[in-house]
This record gives structure tokens, C-alpha cells and sequence, in this order.
């Protein structure tokens, strides 16, 4: 019955197929530092086109992308504000304010799994005070949202929330890195759910089969100072577009998620059946509530199903690399584990 792990863990353990290691072993480099690889210029030209954006700079990880996105927009000590469970608060290592500079504040999910309401923001932000005040300068947002189980935020949620930002004259930086997984879910290009941002991240090894690879994009002068940032941190590199022509192939892959997140509905509702706290899931991701995390994912582990923890919750994530019938091989496994 467990002869064959089926690996729930993460989108991100895809690997290439054969077409995108052909294109890899194909690619026309040069070297990226000096500015001459011209497939990661490729690759820049159509991320920041898909994004909306003016410009857009390839980076090694999502999390570099989000650090320099902080470090271009924040000034050492600016307050700014991330949803609760927020991978730049949660999963970047205390980046933001050990490097960036910045200091976090809590934005409560009141308005739905990963995102505030306007008037939570509004009330957030405060008004400007005296000199020895914290200054709040820039809103993170996350789409999807990762902790809150792959939750996407609409358009219309989504510029309302960019308003009130701009009202109150702060950036708005959008952690993107399953911002393909959004669109795809709501139907929209990607340029919809990025309206009115200074920058954006986004990811192609999460189920789209990269190795490596993000964006950071913005306007040209965002990307001046995003490259110069990338740099100091050490994320130049030379014959990268290698790894770009992994990231084009990724994206022609994007329209393959809708197969995942019919897989993660699935599967969310067979654990319901089973008796598991699951809510329906908007996109790849499936968190359930146990009475005892260390147990289940233990438990899990002796059926020959990986998994992991986040939230408090065991997540469950759906992707392209997984074989057709794994949702139902592994409620087979529960069911007859629980036995």
C-alpha cells in the first residue's frame, strides 16, 4: 500500500521534463552581469509584459525578489504593514527588518482567508504623527496567499486595498510568487491582479517545473535600483540564461495549473469525508486541521504520503509532477490506515 511515497510537500519539488532541458541545454547565454545574456533578457521582456509592468528584473529565489522589492522601497526603520502568515514575515528569516530595514505590523485577515478589508487597512495606517513616530510607508500584499491555504485575492478586492495604500501615499509591493496560480484560478491575465503596484514578485518553480527562478518587476527606475540591490546581495550571475530558458518553458506551462487545483478540490473534499477540518480550496493548496500536528504528519509519513506542516495545519500541495490517481491512492491509504 505505501511501496510508492506520494509527495504532497510542495509545487516546488517539479522538476524539468525533457522540453525544458533541452531548451536549457540549448540556450544562448552570455554574461548577465555585464547585461548581455540575452535570453534572461528574453525572459525580463516577457515576465514584465505578462506582469503589466514597465520592466522586470530575474533573480535566483522569490524570497531574494521580495528582499530587494523591501530594501528599493523601505528607508531603516519605515513601518510597513503584511498580512498575518505573509511570507515576507514568516518564511524570509526576518529579512525585511534584519536587511531591509523595516519594521513589520500585522495586518489581520478580516476580510477572508489572506486578506484585510480597506477599512482595516485604512485604520492601520493611521495617521501621520509626530517626528518620533513609526512611519508607514509601504503595504505588502500576497496572491495567493501561501499560509492561508493558496487563498487568491480578486481584482476588485485587490484595488481597493491599492487605494486606500496610495491614499495614504505608501508603496504597495505584491509577493506574487504563485500569482500564475491566482490568475489562473480567477480567470484573469496576471496584468489584472497587479494594477496599481510599485513592484512585484513572481515565481517559476512553484508547479510550473523550473529549477530556479524569479521576477522582481517595476517601473525602469525600480529595476535600475532592483539590479543594483540584486547585485549587493549577490544574486548576479553570468550564464543564467540556462536557467531563463527553464522560466520561458514555465511559462508556457501556466494554463497546466487549473489541472492541480481541480486535483486539490478533490482532495480536500475526500478528507472531509474522512472526517478532516478542510475548506475548499481556491487554488493547489489544502490545509486541514488536526487535533495533533507532530501525530498526523507521522502518521501521514508511515502511509507513504509527504507532507507539511504550515499554519498550525497540515498543507497538502497538488502538482503537476504527482501521477493522476494520487488524490485518490492516498485517501485509500487514510482511509485504510485509520481502520
Amino acid at each position: 500500500m505505501t511501496s510508492t511515497p506520494l509527495d504532497f510537500r510542495s509545487d516546488t519539488v517539479t522538476r524539468p521534463d525533457r522540453r525544458m532541458r533541452a531548451a536549457m541545454a540549448e540556450a544562448e547565454v552570455d554574461d548577465n552581469v555585464i547585461g548581455t545574456d540575452p535570453t534572461i533578457a528574453q525572459l525580463e521582456e516577457r515576465a514584465a509584459a505578462t506582469l503589466g509592468m514597465p520592466a522586470a528584473l530575474w533573480t535566483p529565489s522569490g524570497t531574494m525578489a521580495n528582499l530587494i522589492a523591501l530594501s528599493v522601497h523601505l528607508k531603516r526603520g519605515d513601518r510597513f504593514l503584511a498580512t498575518r502568515g505573509a511570507h515576507v514575515l514568516t518564511n524570509e528569516l526576518g529579512s525585511a527588518a534584519w536587511l531591509a530595514g523595516g519594521m513589520p505590523d500585522i495586518l489581520e485577515h478580516d476580510a477572508g482567508p489572506g486578506r484585510p478589508t480597506p477599512e482595516l487597512l485604512r485604520a492601520s495606517i493611521g495617521n501621520p504623527g509626530p517626528y518620533f513616530t513609526l512611519r508607514t510607508t509601504l503595504l505588502c500584499l500576497e496572491n495567493t496567499h501561501n499560509a492561508a491555504g493558496g487563498a487568491v485575492t480578486p481584482p476588485e478586492e485587490h484595488a481597493r486595498l491599492v487605494a486606500v495604500a496610495k491614499e495614504a501615499g505608501l508603496n504597495v509591493h505584491l509577493d506574487g510568487a504563485r500569482i500564475w496560480h491566482a490568475a489562473v484560478a480567477l480567470g484573469v491575465p496576471p496584468a489584472a491582479l497587479t494594477v496599481g503596484v510599485d513592484s512585484v514578485s513572481a515565481c517559476f518553480s512553484k508547479g510550473l517545473g523550473a529549477p530556479v527562478g524569479s521576477v522582481v518587476a517595476g517601473s525602469v527606475e525600480f529595476v535600475e535600483q532592483a539590479r543594483r540591490m540584486r547585485q549587493m546581495l549577490g544574486g548576479g550571475v553570468r550564464q543564467g540564461g540556462i536557467l531563463a530558458a527553464a522560466c520561458l518553458v514555465a511559462l508556457e506551462n501556466v494554463g497546466e495549473l487549473a489541472e492541480t487545483h481541480e486535483h486539490a478540490r478533490r482532495l480536500a473534499a475526500g478528507l472531509a469525508e474522512h472526517g478532516w477540518g478542510v475548506a475548499t480550496p481556491d487554488t493547489n493548496i489544502v490545509l486541514a486541521e488536526v487535533p495533533d500536528l507532530g501525530v498526523a504528519l507521522e502518521w501521514l509519513g508511515s502511509l507513504g504520503i509527504q507532507a507539511l506542516p504550515m499554519a498550525g495545519k497540515v498543507r497538502f500541495v497538488l502538482h503537476r509532477d504527482l501521477e493522476p490517481t494520487a488524490v485518490e491512492d492516498a485517501l485509500q491509504r487514510i482511509k485504510a490506515g485509520a481502520r
